[in-house]
């Protein structure tokens, strides 16, 4: 406002364009750059020493178990089963397989490797003394039909609820440990920490079940 009383125009302070002026597509002298390096070996992500060291102190599996009953069939009965995870990559499959007692519900042995009848053995020759005349109930994989006898195998489907004490046992592992589930991003980086965290998990189940009545 002027001294008169009138209101002053301020002037359009909008800046057109010149099309005229040409555009240079040169890099600016103060332009930042990225590069990307690979870290030095000594910087990537390694195997957590804690929980190698945690599984080192482990007794064997065996330990946990409760005693079976050889009067009560249930006791010795097994069902047994393979479930897959991966290490690092889906590309690289890894197949659990486990033995679960039927009437403990207690994991009685376990393996790690592929899905062939040789991982199939390594499970059987971990299955203690105990158990060792036990019925094993599993799906038709023909891997089970070659290493266990036949007088101590019988092959059933999911429909018949003969092997629906290892199935649940599959559903609680993907449920409490993330690096188990097919879809997800955690996973183990190594074998050697895919099988601590698998020890580290069945020694605190079975003697969570080993404290609790059956």
């Amino acid at each position: 406002m002027t001294a008169d009383g009138a209101v002053a125009k301020i002037p359009n302070q909008m800046v057109i364009p010149n099309k005229n002026l040409s555009r240079s597509c040169a890099p600016m002298k103060n332009e930042v750059r990225f590069e990307v390096f690979s870290a030095p070996s000594q910087y990537r992500p390694t195997a957590s020493p804690t929980g190698l060291k945690k599984e080192a102190q482990l007794p064997e599996l065996s330990e946990t178990l409760i005693e079976p009953d050889p009067l009560d069939p249930e006791a010795i009965t097994l069902e047994l089963d393979e479930l897959w995870s991966f290490v690092l990559s889906k590309a690289r499959k890894t197949w659990i397989w486990i033995a679960v007692c039927r009437r403990t519900r207690q994991v009685v042995a376990y393996s790690i490797g592929d899905r062939s009848e040789r991982t199939c053995g390594k499970l059987w020759e971990k299955i203690p003394e105990a158990y060792r005349q036990a019925h094993c109930h599993t799906d038709f994989w023909e891997a089970y039909q070659k290493v266990i006898p036949d007088e101590q195998h019988t092959g059933c489907g999911k429909d018949s609820g003969e092997t629906a004490q290892v199935e649940r046992w599959n559903n609680t592992l993907r449920q409490r440990v993330g690096r188990f589930v097919r879809k997800r991003l955690s996973f183990s980086k190594s074998e050697r920490m895919h099988e601590a965290v698998l020890r580290l998990f069945l020694h605190r189940y079975n003697c969570a079940l080993a404290l609790s009545p059956v």
